[in-house]
């Protein structure tokens, strides 16, 4: 039996690959799951189609982040945070904290897009890549200062033991 798949299955092909496959294998469990259709004249024509529009919106798509990736060019974030000793910050900087810097500067960009594997908890200049569409990615830098100085670090050190 042949089989066009509507999805991707392991093991046995990606979203439309026209496939042959054990009549109840895809009888039993390819068609009532809706991952694939029978293989007909016409369902091909269907599928033939739907990649087609598939392409068309995935060059737009990719257009419209190569457009927004030339904004995101040059775009240098600055932080300030609280530290402990060895430099090491007491919070840290996560892609939350990222996307809603980016909004502050009229980037509006979702947190998920922006490829942060850790939140970010060491000072210094970070390069933070944003991926906009499977093939555009776009790296932003993140520059995280200490706030203050050490007076202030130790200010309110000296606070607390005068309260107690």
């Amino acid at each position: 039996m042949e089989v066009i798949l509507k999805e991707d299955v392991e093991k046995l092909g990606s979203r439309g690959d026209v496939v042959k496959v054990a009549e109840g294998y895809g009888r039993n469990f390819l068609l009532p799951r809706k991952l694939a259709i029978e293989a007909t004249a016409a369902n091909r024509a269907v599928i033939e189609q739907m990649k087609a529009a598939a392409v068309r919106r995935t060059a737009k798509e990719k257009g419209d982040a190569e457009a927004l990736a030339k904004q995101f060019a040059g775009v240098e974030l600055s932080f300030t945070r609280r530290t402990g000793e060895h430099d090491q910050l007491f919070g840290s900087v996560t892609s939350a904290d990222i996307a809603r810097e980016l909004e502050g500067r009229g980037l509006s960009i979702d947190r998920r897009k922006i490829q942060l594997n850790e939140p970010l908890k060491t000072l210094g200049e970070h390069h933070v890549p944003i991926k906009l569409h499977k093939e555009v990615s776009v790296p932003v830098t993140v520059r995280i200062a200490k706030e203050g100085g050490e007076a202030e670090a130790a200010a309110p050190a000296e606070k607390a033991s005068a309260e107690a």
